[in-house]
């Protein structure tokens, strides 16, 4: 099975290799279930020397239709066993997008697609596949600089996802702190590490409180992209619990297979960062990923316990299995306290709720600034990662309000993921742009998609790429 793809760019006219993909955009829709798209999106129908992928109607072509199609290329190409061909841009010139645009969705989906984790079965092997973008002489050079970024960013997601496959017994706070590090060194970017001891001392009660029923404690974890201007930077935080069993609050049996996914949002903060790193962006970055183990043993927390967090506020612990907001509150509140940054994204595997609430087509955004959270929405309807905005009234908090505390970590079930978001909001300075990503119903699939295999998504990259090369 194909698990690599290299792209290049070429003269059609000097093109003489064995397998051409060719577009067709026709005014009739043609299927091809078999490819794992949508009825009506595809059709590929192979002859000695070339394919035909059909787009459908022309007024029909968008970019998330080309990302499909590359999605659908790299599955054939794999299932195929195919070594090298060539994909015929030329016949895309039907289309209305840009060819910048079609190169840029065509290549992410083709790598994206391409993803697979096999590296825990015996006999699997690498192989290579060499695809070739077949263009106008005078397009070429020009189309470089995008492939070569869209591929950093793809992998990117990549990487993302290949982290987030980690089981647990790889992939815990300790471990993860440093492949952090290593991984840093290797990018350039700056990489802190504050053990639990640490975390402890200055007051970062409530990820320390998480991590005391496992024997690998918590981590926070910190990552530093200076950029190329004087501006503050733009703060990422993720949650990243390397396994949810619940704790005291414990999950069934059938609910803990999967967690290991619970590191989802700070997989996402790691590959962006990196991303960043390699791609030369202009805007400052930093990254927090809050890393525990939420276990049980003796020294575990308990429904009842009350913790104090890093910005001295006290919460009662209602449910034990409502750890990613206590995680979240102190990398919220280092990151402001430290970094004093010009605005704050947090992603994390927060709630079931917001999977009731969106499925898994969505996910559940909220925000302290309208501007920051149209922002936000604008990058996911282009990069297709798209967002939801739900409210955060001050009203919520009466839902949470405390009784011998500041608040509770969790209330009854009305408004579930919102009152996710108006925990965070305690936090947060209302001085500073912030936003919550909650990622529970994308951060992973449990069947294959158009260009993303049953598993973890990397839900989250391209979006904040997107948005931070929007400030540039």
């Amino acid at each position: 099975m194909a698990d690599k793809i290299t792209i290049e760019l070429l003269d059609i006219q000097a093109w003489k290799g064995p397998l051409t993909f060719q577009f067709e955009i026709a005014p009739e829709k043609l299927t091809l279930e078999s490819a794992g798209m949508d009825a009506g999106d595809i059709r590929l129908n192979p002859t000695e020397k070339t394919a035909l992928v059909s787009l459908g109607k022309a007024d029909k072509v968008d970019l998330e239709k080309v990302r499909r199609v590359g999605g659908a290329i790299a599955k054939w190409l794999s299932k195929n066993r195919v070594a090298e061909c060539g994909v015929d841009l030329v016949s895309f010139s039907e289309s209305s997008l840009s060819l910048k645009s079609i190169v840029e969705a065509l290549v992410e989906g083709v790598l994206l697609g391409v993803f697979t984790f096999n590296k825990y079965k015996s006999g699997s092997e690498e192989t290579t596949t060499r695809v070739t973008l077949l263009t106008d002489d005078d397009h070429i050079q020009s189309l470089k600089t995008v492939v070569e970024r869209t591929t950093i960013l793809a992998e990117s997601v990549n990487l993302s996802r290949d982290w987030a496959h980690e089981p647990p017994n790889v992939i815990n706070p300790v471990t993860l702190a440093e492949r952090v590090q290593k991984l840093a060194q290797e990018v350039g970017l700056r990489c802190v590490v504050l053990d639990d001891k640490q975390l402890a001392e200055m007051g970062a009660g409530a990820i320390v409180a998480v991590g005391k029923g496992s024997a690998t404690p918590a981590r926070l974890i910190v990552l530093e992209y200076s950029g190329k201007s004087n501006e503050k930077p733009v703060a990422l935080i993720g949650k990243s619990i390397t396994f949810d069993t619940g704790g005291y609050s414990i999950k069934t049996g059938e609910g803990m297979v999967g967690m290991k996914y619970d590191k989802s949002g700070g997989m996402t903060v790691i590959a962006t960062l990196v991303a960043a790193a390699r791609l030369g962006l202009k805007t400052p970055l930093v990254g927090v990923i809050a890393a525990a183990e939420n276990m049980i043993s003796g020294g575990a927390y308990r429904p009842n316990d009350i913790v104090k967090a890093l910005n001295g506020k006290t919460i009662e612990i209602i449910s034990a299995d409502a750890e990613g907001r206590l995680v979240l509150s102190d990398a919220l509140a280092y990151a402001q306290k430290t970094y004093q940054p010009r605005s704050m994204v947090d992603l994390a595997t927060l709630t079931g709720g917001v999977v009731i609430a969106l499925g898994s087509v969505r996910a559940g955004l909220m925000a302290n600034s309208d501007a920051l959270a149209e922002a936000l929405a604008a990058s996911g309807e282009r990069t297709f990662e798209r967002l939801w905005r739900l409210p955060l009234d001050d009203e919520y908090f009466e839902l949470i309000k405390g009784d011998d505390s500041d608040m509770k970590n969790s209330g009854a079930r009305k408004a579930h993921p919102i009152i996710g978001g108006i925990f965070l909001k305690q936090f947060v300075s209302d001085d500073i742009p912030w936003a919550h990503i909650d990622i529970a119903g994308v951060a992973d699939t449990d069947k294959d998609l158009p260009y993303c295999p049953k598993g973890a998504t990397g839900f989250g990259v391209r979006l904040l790429l997107d948005y931070l090369q929007t400030l540039e």
